[in-house]
């Protein structure tokens, strides 16, 4: 079946990633409120966003395939969202050096006619990260648009991961594996068929 998936994401890296397996996709975005529950259990709050953007979108989207995703990073049953300056992601990396945290990805796939979501949960390690370290990445890769304030693709991965359980795209921001997949079985979309 030809379609065409509407990416509604202000990621790069998510459609970099969809577009890496070969579907055709467009990017539409509006903006949506990504509150949650405060007693929300951590691991149920991206699915719960994801689904949340998806119903939005839906609505003003309608006759369109759509994915909307969510990325969170847990450490000791506490959200770390997107730095919003350099102290911030500075002390989001501190906190992550030396430990192993969970990063969970939720995705809502949509048509007109069904939805379906779920979430995806990759474990992480961290080396200790020296001062420096964190300095220089946090000045050179400015990382204020990521969740935890790290990009695992970037620098700081390559030289501070010491360890993942699960699947990497999740950390990078779509766990692409169970995407496709859901996509296959569930609307019948195969990439190679575009």
């Amino acid at each position: 079946m030809t379609a065409h998936l509407t990416l509604c994401s202000k990621s790069l890296r998510r459609k970099q990633i969809l577009k890496a397996t070969n579907y055709k996709i467009q990017v539409k975005l509006v903006e949506v409120d990504e509150s949650f529950p405060l007693e929300m259990s951590k691991n149920k709050v991206a699915e719960f966003i994801a689904v949340k953007k998806n119903k939005y979108h839906q609505k003003i989207f309608n006759n369109e395939t759509i994915i909307t995703a969510d990325t969170t990073v847990i450490i000791e049953d506490e959200i770390l969202g997107k730095p919003d300056h350099f102290e911030e992601a500075k002390s989001m990396l501190e906190r992550l050096s030396g430990q192993t945290h969970q990063v969970v990805t939720g995705v809502c796939i949509s048509n007109s006619s069904q939805q379906i979501s779920f979430s995806s949960t990759t474990e992480v390690s961290f080396k200790i990260l020296s001062p420096e370290e964190i300095y220089f990445y946090i000045d050179t890769f400015k990382p204020f648009d990521k969740a935890g304030g790290y990009g695992i693709q970037e620098w700081i991965g390559m030289i501070g991961v010491t360890s993942i359980k699960g699947c990497y795209y999740n950390v990078v921001g779509l766990p692409i594996q169970e995407l496709c997949q859901a996509l296959k079985d569930e609307f019948f979309i195969l990439p190679f068929n575009n």
